[in-house]
């Protein structure tokens, strides 16, 4: 989506009744850089632009003054001003304060602007066109959010967010809580949402560091552990039993029994090695059992201290 589009979205919202503070509007400070304003009553004009800039995979000035957006992007005459284009006038008396926003349209000497705290809230309202300071466009804005939602996805499996979960292409729970921890670990606003903070960080980051504790620890209550043991018991006692066990009185009630597999054996001389090779074969798959469940044992120790899983 574009900017424009996003910020349309957000037609409506407005700040939090008395002192309360609407968390949509604190999400906009963060998703710009500025997570330590308190409340909704700091101008957020200039957040709600850099937000639905930022969403958009447009990096803003991130800042939170209007008039910064005078030296961003490029410089467009304003007849040649487009819908989604950003405005910026004067407001109050000193030279550093201003208001921005999205330009709807231009018809004859007004302005129609797509702003945030306009009125206190999101909404579209006219100003005159000669109070215009600049109209700006992305441009030489960079860089742009490249990475989709496939590729963060890997990407944080890769450093080791592993809550992540499937590569699916969706920003589900588990991707947006492998999101925030990843944020969380590399002071980002605390928001989940694929920016361009985050994926500049996502390439820089190195893979994520595991707890001593964890590192050299097992998982608790661990079924497959419990499992592995279990067969790694039963394969050592059925090893030991097939080698030390006396076969023969179980292959002459097969010769009285006179079945297909017993003649066949006879007619081709094969009773005598069988009598040998059985128990080496019962011991040979009670030792496949041993190891397969060693190796699952390990293969869940491995995740553990990986953080791959709990």
């Amino acid at each position: 989506m574009t900017p424009f589009v996003i910020a349309q979205s957000y037609i409506g919202l407005s700040e939090g009744p008395g002192p309360a503070d609407n968390p949509a509007i604190m999400e906009m400070y963060a998703s710009v850089g500025h997570d330590w304003v308190e409340h909704d009553s700091v101008a957020w004009c200039a957040a709600f632009v850099g937000h639905c800039l930022e969403r958009a995979g447009i990096r803003s000035t991130r800042k939170l003054t209007a008039r910064s957006y005078l030296n961003w992007g490029i410089l467009v005459e304003i007849a040649d001003a487009q819908q989604g284009d950003i405005g910026v006038i004067p407001r109050g008396r000193s030279s550093w304060q201003g208001h921005v926003f999205f330009i709807d349209r231009i018809e004859g000497a007004w302005v129609w602007g797509l702003g945030g705290n306009q009125s206190d809230a999101v909404n579209i309202k006219r100003y005159p066109v000669s109070k215009l300071l600049g109209v700006r466009r992305a441009g030489n804005v960079a860089p742009s959010v490249t990475l989709s939602v496939e590729a963060v996805q890997r990407r944080l499996k890769d450093l080791g967010y592993h809550e992540v979960g499937n590569i699916d292409g969706i920003v589900g729970p588990r991707t947006s809580a492998a999101i925030l921890a990843f944020r969380n670990d590399n002071d980002l606003p605390l928001i989940p949402i694929i920016d361009v903070a985050l994926s500049e960080a996502l390439e820089a980051a190195a893979p994520r560091a595991i707890v001593p504790k964890r590192a050299s620890g097992v998982p608790n209550a661990s079924r497959i552990i419990t499992a592995s043991n279990a067969q790694i018991g039963l394969g050592v006692l059925g090893t030991a039993g097939s080698v030390g066990s006396q076969i023969a009185p179980a292959l002459v009630e097969a010769e009285r029994a006179q079945n297909t597999a017993s003649r066949i054996f006879a007619l081709t001389g094969l009773e005598a090695w069988l009598t040998i090779a059985l128990p080496w074969i019962g011991a040979a798959v009670f030792l496949s059992v041993v190891i397969y469940a060693l190796r699952a044992k390990a293969a869940r120790i491995d995740d553990h201290r990986t953080g791959k899983t709990p």
